[in-house]
């Protein structure tokens, strides 16, 4: 059966700042060897929140997913609770709320925590992608950690610094899809691993 990916999230899923246009999601991709080539569709608002992806998911997510496909979603938070200061509790809800839509209407879910951002939010960011790791675990989904991984790494922070300081270049993008290659992607997906 094809794989339908739907990847939801903001302007990382989208690849922003990368020269090469792939992001994170476009390097997954290219790692991702199924019988068939699979469709993935990304879904990114820049700056969005948890609480407006749980209110937007479900109806752009259903309408692009296939009856005849094995149809997977994955949901890659950002940093923009931080910066809208949402609680950890109501990110925690709004992470919860979309997982367990998922799961009921069947649907595989994959989640993808928010990377290190400028260092005054890090602290902050630690404790938001411990609790939605907590939130996917209860569920027994895959979580992605890319905050503790990448928050003192070095290719990670030159490559912040030699942009915005909020989005990562070529070799940041990379690093994130190492990590989700690595974090029981293929595992997933049903599918044998090259990246290991």
């Amino acid at each position: 059966m094809a794989l339908r990916i739907v990847v939801v999230g903001d302007e990382l899923v989208a690849g922003a700042g990368d020269p090469k246009a792939l992001g994170w999601v476009g390097r997954v991709v290219a790692r991702t060897i199924a019988p068939e080539p699979p469709v993935v569709v990304t879904l990114a608002m820049p700056a969005e929140t948890s609480t407006e992806l749980s209110t937007r998911w479900e109806t752009e997510a259903m309408s692009r997913f296939d009856p005849d496909s094995d149809n997977r979603l994955v949901v890659a938070l950002g940093r923009a609770d931080i910066t809208a200061g949402l609680s950890l509790a109501r990110s925690r809800l709004n992470l919860a709320n979309v997982l367990d839509v998922a799961a009921h209407r069947r649907i595989p879910a994959f989640v993808v925590g928010p990377p290190p951002g400028p260092p005054e939010d890090n602290l902050r960011l630690s404790e938001l992608s411990a609790a939605l790791a907590d939130v996917a675990d209860r569920r027994r989904v895959p979580y992605v950690e890319t905050f503790a991984p990448l928050v003192a790494h070095d290719q990670w922070l030159a490559d912040l610094a030699a942009g915005d300081g909020r989005l990562p270049g070529q070799a940041g993008y990379g690093l994130i899809a190492w990590l989700v290659l690595h974090t029981g992607w293929h595992a997933w997906l049903g599918l044998p691993s090259d990246a290991d």
